[in-house]
């Protein structure tokens, strides 16, 4: 048992999972739309507090998860104390993975974007950015926004490029949750950018 297991989940388990979860729904129903994540907790080095209340609020034991290895051995223990989620070295069995710099990933194409029978089991990426504003300005358009939606998250321009792509596979493709320190903002596959 290492020391970071002892840092605290939620302080108001119910509360804070059922508040992180109608801001992660919202944030997907509202591509673009940044909703703040409330949840007071402890988290280990290198994962935001935002970040951290949706991995405790999607993770679980049938879950797998790919880690960026850029994260310490401390987030994994962390995670795998309160969650008891499985792990894997392959992006494309991962269910859900967690990305700390979107800039040393070449391909997002390595993630699994479903099945035409089964869209729904492509991966969805927990991404950390610095903020969402000091990045490049792009326009969304899709369900869930009125007209267009202007962002600028602080991800690399590769990503643009990539998403392209996968708005075009839909009904196949991944999601994305963008995370600061302590807000989400959604980019569901259906969301086009420009």
């Amino acid at each position: 048992m290492t020391k970071v297991t002892h840092l605290p989940g939620f302080q108001d388990l119910i509360h804070d999972a059922q508040r992180t979860f109608r801001a992660l729904l919202d944030a997907n129903a509202r591509p673009g739309t940044p909703y703040q994540i409330t949840a007071e907790m402890s988290v280990p080095l290198g994962l935001t507090p935002a970040c951290g209340a949706a991995c405790l609020t999607l993770l679980d034991l049938d879950v797998v998860v790919w880690l960026q290895p850029s994260f310490g051995d401390q987030v994994k223990a962390w995670l795998l104390f309160h969650t008891g989620c499985r792990f894997t070295q392959y992006p494309q069995e991962a269910n859900f993975a967690l990305i700390q710099d979107l800039a040393v990933l070449p391909e997002l194409s390595i993630f699994n974007w479903g099945t035409a029978e089964k869209p729904e089991a492509s991966t969805t990426l927990l991404v950390q950015v610095e903020s969402f504003e000091k990045g490049q300005p792009v326009m969304l358009t899709g369900p869930g926004i009125l007209n267009q939606q202007a962002i600028n998250p602080t991800i690399p321009p590769h990503f643009w490029k990539f998403w392209m792509q996968n708005h075009q596979a839909y009904p196949q493709g991944i999601d994305v949750f963008f995370f600061t320190e302590n807000a989400v903002m959604g980019l569901p596959r259906t969301s086009n950018s420009k």
